[in-house]
């Protein structure tokens, strides 16, 4: 087995690259792609005559400079996103919230882009139905409001 490795080693690498590109497209943590790389790295290497072990190397070589200098910028540049792109109920602060129902601290429900909140004042006040307030914070599936000022 290990002589058909060595006789075939580009298939070899080639298989790992591929076995290891498919896991990280079901796990997305950037870690088996980075191998993947020294996978094809050493492809390279045996197509252009290098011995076994100078393939070995170079797939341990660029894997760990891979995983230890490109993955950290490449998670900074995934996590980096616009304001204006918020998501879920992050684009909710700030945004207004009709009142349905008497809302105070301890109940009450409003209107928040189109869908229905659990809503509760934050501070003393108690809003009518038909009120408007801004939206400050979500906390599980509580809106905390406070009233709007004209």
């Amino acid at each position: 087995m290990l002589e058909w490795i060595v006789a075939n080693s580009w298939a070899f690498w080639l298989s790992i690259f591929l076995i290891l590109a498919v896991i990280e497209v079901m796990s997305l943590d950037l870690y088996f792609i980075m191998l993947a790389t020294g996978a094809l790295g050493a492809v390279f290497v045996d197509l252009a005559g290098g011995p076994f072990w100078l393939q070995t190397l170079v797939f341990c070589v660029l894997s760990a400079v891979t995983i230890l200098f490109i993955r950290p910028i490449a998670i900074r540049h995934l996590r980096r996103s616009p304001a204006d792109q918020l998501t879920n109920v992050d684009r909710l602060i700030g945004q207004d919230a009709l009142v349905l129902e008497p809302t105070s601290r301890l109940s009450g429900r409003a209107k928040i882009g189109g869908e229905t909140w659990t809503a509760r004042i934050e501070g003393d006040t108690t809003l009518e139905p038909g009120a408007y307030g801004r939206v400050i914070r979500i906390d599980g599936a509580t809106a905390y409001i406070v009233e709007r000022r004209a």
